[in-house]
């Protein structure tokens, strides 16, 4: 499925460029196609050090911050998304940075990553771990012998 998705990607990207070109004209999509960069730049600085922040007094008032990092973690992928040429990623990359859309992607990630993240942190706690003490050999000791 991702390389299915690699391969269509590009494609349906040449396309649309080629569609809005056709409509605006060429130099027009070019400008547009390049403008992507510094808005993702400016999106990252504006809005990721808005999420910083709000990560911040999260962390600050001692609540468990994860609607910030989801946020911050959207804005990332939004910003980023917007830096690569293209008209698709780019309204993907819009998307991501509006508060209103964030917050519909928001329980969506959590659903589906939420299950993904506990099952990889239980499976990294007890992969190749031995079992200890399995026979009950373990025994206690008196406490003078514990000082010498």
């Amino acid at each position: 499925m991702a390389l299915l998705l690699l391969i269509l990607w590009p494609v349906a990207e040449l396309f649309v460029a080629i569609e809005v070109a056709r409509a605006i004209g060429v130099l027009e999509t070019i400008i547009l196609l390049i403008l992507g960069w510094p808005l993702g730049l400016w999106a990252l600085r504006t809005q990721g050090g808005a999420a910083r922040r709000r990560l911040s007094v999260a962390l600050s008032e001692r609540r468990t911050p994860t609607r910030e990092v989801l946020d911050g973690t959207l804005i990332l992928f939004g910003g980023i998304l917007l830096m690569i040429p293209g008209f698709i990623t780019d309204v993907l990359g819009i998307t991501l940075l509006l508060p209103p859309t964030r917050a519909l992607v928001r329980p969506l990630l959590v659903r589906n990553l939420g299950s993904r993240v506990v099952l990889r942190a239980t499976e990294f706690g007890t992969r190749n771990r031995k079992p200890y003490d399995v026979d009950s050999t373990a025994r206690d000791i008196d406490q003078p012998q514990l000082r010498s």
